[in-house]
């Protein structure tokens, strides 16, 4: 699969690489190692060592060197091998990939391109999710591309069926007004309103008879980092006078491989919120985009001729970004 490499991956959540352990994991179809360094700050390698391809991962580390649990040649956080056991010379190739490598958002995030370009001003703004009070920061493995749950993700339509049992919308988005919008930092926005809906059941800032507004904002940046708003205020009133803050959730995705992809997200602790994200995200998104999966493949998205309908505006837009940003790395017009 051609993936986009001059864009910033989230590769773990900070609280994930635990003391000098090496956390191991395959990213963009190759396998890594993430580690925090002794002066705090993060490194990533190539996990498979030049020499025979042994994991890195199963290797022993000492300080900022890991060596090899094969014939013990040592890399340094650079990947540069530093000792060879048997010789004093180092062959010139005895390298693995390190590419650049930025802690922001309590999340790691890495630079899959020309490390001359890796600018970490262009990491999506996800300051939204650093909050004081508690917070689970969740990962798991979908069986699906990354687009597809992109797809899924800027087409929150699809709440009113795959998630009729979890989030029981009756209706709402059938009525709703949905925008595509685009803004200056390049992000690709799909936005829902609903207005003059009754209040929703856990609501208890305002009178049970109130009438609401209620708005879900999706924000997109290239590849696939998301950030979901969900805000409510009284019919008619702006959104600066909501009786409670908005509800912010991340939904950011990293390919594993052409058919499985990394999701990074956060939820509220405790077990109601725990078996409420299983609901939606084990029982209820991942067997339709397994399937979809299944049944798409390999296969070009825009070769299956998909009908096109209003509410996949947004998702649109992003797949023609995305092949834009494709071409363009690969010197095409």
């Amino acid at each position: 699969m051609s993936y986009i490499r001059n864009a910033w991956y989230m590769a773990a959540w900070e609280e994930e690489i635990v003391g000098e352990a090496l956390l191991e994991r395959r990213l963009l179809d190759k396998p890594w190692i993430v580690l925090r360094k002794q002066d705090g700050d993060y490194a990533m390698l190539g996990n498979l060592c030049p020499h025979r391809f042994a994991p890195l991962s199963q290797g022993r580390r000492q300080g900022d060197t890991i060596a090899c649990p094969y014939h013990g040649l040592e890399f340094n956080t650079a990947g540069a091998c530093t000792h060879n056991p048997f010789a004093d010379l180092i062959p010139p190739h005895a390298h693995v990939a390190a590419p650049p490598v930025v802690a922001r958002h309590r999340a790691v995030w890495f630079w899959a391109g020309d490390p001359a370009a890796a600018d970490p001003a262009l990491i999506p703004d996800f300051s939204a999710i650093e909050v004081d009070q508690p917070m689970v920061h969740g990962h798991m493995l979908f069986p699906a591309n990354y687009e597809l749950i992109t797809d899924n993700l800027l087409d929150l339509s699809h709440t009113e069926y795959v998630h009729a049992d979890s989030f029981q919308m009756g209706g709402k988005f059938l009525a709703g007004e949905h925008a595509a919008e685009e803004d200056a930092s390049g992000a690709i926005w799909s936005k829902w309103t609903f207005r003059n809906t009754p209040r929703p059941v856990w609501l208890c800032a305002v009178p049970d008879d109130a009438r609401m507004d209620e708005w879900l904002d999706m924000r997109w940046h290239a590849p696939a980092s998301m950030l979901l708003e969900v805000g409510f205020t009284l019919a008619g009133a702006p959104r600066d006078q909501a009786p409670m803050p908005a509800f912010v959730n991340p939904h950011i995705l990293t390919p594993e491989t052409a058919g499985t992809t990394h999701y990074f997200y956060t939820r509220q602790p405790g077990d109601e919120a725990a078996a409420m994200t299983r609901q939606v995200f084990e029982q209820e998104d991942l067997p339709m985009l397994a399937a979809i999966q299944r049944e798409v493949g390999d296969k070009d998205f825009w070769a299956l001729k998909p009908v096109i309908l209003n509410v996949d505006a947004a998702a649109i837009r992003a797949r023609r970004r995305l092949m834009q940003m494709r071409r363009a790395e690969m010197g095409e017009a």
